[in-house]
């Protein structure tokens, strides 16, 4: 083995105290209790949190840590942290370092001052983390400090969820309980646990920090404000797949390391479509652990780009005119005996399970699609849904030719045959023939079949994956729910799950769509269909608290009515003060920086019609392109007041949903005219007065 290969894999979950590193530190009973909590079948044993804490701290210590901290995801939709150290005093004046399983279990951060939707009073204070034991512990270093990460879960002190990660363990359980019902009636004996896996991919820009400096809308709202159209975007496709510049490699290769010792299966990266833009992609893992992943994904990203001179921008939209960023939520179902119950084998009409789990995941994206748009709401998405780069507001399912010939043979008589791939011939003799897949792929559509697992594509990049994904674990065990009460009362399993089949097939076929999901063709279709098309943010967070969702989530323990409403709250306040901060940052860097230099250019150009009059020459085009300035600004200056006042009238509403849709209808269309005005005036302007970096300096100047 070469000294290289022997470093990548030491480097690997170094940082991690895995089940391999447990089973070294571990007395054996105790570590076979944790292996059986870790694979889903029984509660953490309290009588083993001493131990397991005190093999942790030696651990950590080892590495050099001095701190542990709870890790969780509260609204923010940001990480959190409460850093305690492992000292503590004793009598003889000096310290000792010590962890309780107490500790480990549980810790106590101030739940007060973190968004809570009503739940919680601002007196009452009392917050609990509760450690997530089936995502590993991790050691992180941020500069000279070494910690020991313990992630958790975040809820009030009477129970309600206060975070993204409570819910998606709850789905968790949700989803395996009713699917192993329906394969018990299915006759599956071996397996006992189902477990959501997941496999997200982040795709993010890189613009020079010095750029990101000169750029107060980067800094504040994390996506550019103003910004005219560079003479050259992405009409090349030479970017996508293109070779790596050596500065972004380097950087990339860090990122990957740094990953790589968390545990984190960095595996897939690439120059994306827009310049300037780049995905990571790791290795499938359970959910909850992707989720786990994929925040520290972001995290590592912006903190290597700062190293190597680089921002890193994780906003779906933050350059206008170009594509934005997604993040594609591949997933899937195993059992615990490893079994893709979205693996169709090579013979899926033979399938009965395979096609049972399929229709199940087909009519809850049916029947929830509103459910499913409003998990991915949020103000970037916004800018990048339904634009001609991302899957459209409309959800539907692709499924290809091979399942959907399937499909449509359950709503007939039932399936009997399965398309094959063949082989692809290239026609050089000194290229091999190519296996051929049963069917091409779709990247326009926004829940599409892609060979062992759904790919939801309408996900943000800066989301984190946990909401999305505890919404399609439950709508997902609901469809499941259904299936097993049919199966559980029948006499004749093979003929009711035929009789099922059919009729999902036949009830939800309107969602499945095949072809281009960017044409105004589909839109006018789907709306025969009867499938929702719902393109504001706004629109799509007030639909979430309906009594059939508040029933949906309640029936499956996985929020409250008062936890689901509370959350809708929260994302539209989120929303309002999303926009405020981007009207005040277009109005200060307006006022501040675009009108003075506009202003100046203006001076210039009247000086030099004056100057040009005195040589007894007549200015004609001094003048008209001074007349053009002076409208222009005369613009600019018009919408700026009508920012104003906009923003004003939206803050002095004081009901949430009412705000955010003034936000939306008024504070936003104003933002747009003031851009139009500083954007065609970025045009005429001398470059040497313009303030901002330019679009075709951030996105390809390295």
């Amino acid at each position: 083995m070469s000294e290289h290969l022997e470093s990548v894999m030491g480097t690997f979950g170094s940082n991690v105290f895995n089940e391999s590193t447990m089973k070294e530190r571990l007395p054996k009973a105790v570590f076979k209790s944790l292996k059986k909590t870790l694979d889903g079948k029984q509660p953490l044993d309290p009588s083993a949190a001493d131990v397991i804490a005190n093999a942790m701290k030696d651990w950590a210590v080892e590495k050099g840590a001095t701190h542990y901290c709870h890790w969780f995801q509260p609204m923010t939709g940001m990480t959190a942290e409460k850093h305690d150290s492992f000292i503590s005093p004793t009598p003889d004046g000096k310290t000792i370092m010590v962890f309780s399983g107490k500790e480990l279990a549980q810790g106590e951060p101030d739940a007060s001052s973190f968004p809570s939707g009503g739940l919680r009073a601002t007196f009452e204070a009392r917050g609990y983390t509760a450690w997530d034991c089936t995502s590993p512990v991790f050691i992180k270093k941020d500069g000279d400090n070494t910690t020991l990460y313990i992630p958790s879960a975040f809820c009030s002190y009477t129970g309600e969820a206060l975070d993204k990660k409570t819910p998606l363990l709850r789905s968790m359980d949700a989803l395996s309980k009713q699917a192993i019902r329906v394969l018990k009636a299915l006759g599956n004996t071996t397996s006992s646990v189902v477990t959501a896996t997941m496999g997200p991919e982040q795709e993010y820009f890189l613009v020079d920090s010095s750029f990101y400096q000169d750029r107060l809308d980067l800094v504040l709202a994390g996506r550019t404000l103003f910004g005219a159209k560079p003479p050259r975007g992405q009409e090349l496709d030479d970017h996508y797949f293109g070779s790596l510049d050596e500065r972004v490699a380097s950087f990339m290769h860090e990122v990957n390391v740094e990953l790589w010792k968390l545990g984190v299966s960095a595996k897939t990266q690439h120059n994306e479509v827009s310049p300037a833009q780049y995905e990571l992609a790791p290795v499938f893992a359970t959910v909850n652990v992707a989720t786990d992943h994929n925040q520290l994904t972001m995290e590592t990203l912006q903190k290597v780009a700062k190293r190597h001179g680089f921002v890193c921008l994780l906003h779906e939209k933050p350059f206008a005119g170009v594509n934005g960023s997604g993040k594609h939520n591949n997933w899937s179902m195993v059992t615990d005996d490893g079994i893709n119950l979205l693996d169709p084998g090579d013979t899926p009409h033979e399938n009965m399970i395979f096609l049972t789990m399929l229709c199940a995941v087909i009519s809850a994206v049916d029947k929830h699609a509103g459910l499913l748009r409003a998990s991915v709401a949020n103000t970037g998405n916004e800018h990048r849904l339904g634009a001609n780069e991302a899957p459209p507001a409309i959800v539907s399912v692709f499924l290809g030719d091979q399942l959907g010939d399937i499909f449509e043979q359950l709503a007939g008589a039932g399936a009997k045959s399965s398309k094959k791939g063949g082989e692809l011939k290239l026609g050089v003799s000194t290229l091999p023939p190519l296996p051929k897949d049963c069917t091409d792929r779709n990247r326009t559509s926004p829940f599409a079949y892609t060979g062992n697992r759904f790919e939801f594509r309408m996900v943000g990049s800066t989301q984190s994956i946990a909401g999305p994904n505890f919404v399609i674990n439950t709508i997902v065990a609901d469809a499941l729910c259904n299936i097993a009460d049919e199966l559980e009362k029948s006499k004749n399993v093979t003929q009711a799950t035929q009789k099922i089949l059919k009729r999902l097939a036949t009830d939800h076929a309107r969602i499945i769509f095949n072809g281009d999901n960017y044409s105004s063709d589909w839109a006018e279709e789907a709306a025969r269909r009867g499938l929702p098309n719902i393109r504001s943010t706004v629109e799509s967070i007030e639909g979430i608290p309906t009594k059939e969702n508040c029933q949906l989530f309640k029936k499956h323990g996985v929020l409250t009515p008062a936890e689901l409403k509370a959350r809708t709250e929260i994302l539209l306040e989120v929303y309002s003060m999303q926009i405020n901060i981007e009207a005040g940052t277009t109005l200060s860097m307006a006022k501040r920086q675009i009108m003075p230099s506009c202003i100046d250019y203006s001076s210039r150009l009247g000086n030099a019609v004056a100057a040009v009059n005195g040589a007894g020459v007549d200015p004609v085009v001094q003048v008209s392109l001074l007349k053009r300035v002076n409208g222009l600004i005369t613009d600019l200056q018009n919408a700026i007041d009508s920012l104003e006042t906009a923003k004003t009238k939206a803050n002095n509403i004081g009901k949430v949903e009412k705000q955010a849709e003034s936000c939306r209808d008024d504070v936003i269309p104003a933002m747009n005219a003031v851009r139009a005005a500083a954007d065609e005036l970025e045009t005429i302007v001398d470059a040497d007065l313009w303030p901002l970096p330019s679009y075709a300096e951030m996105l390809f100047m390295r």
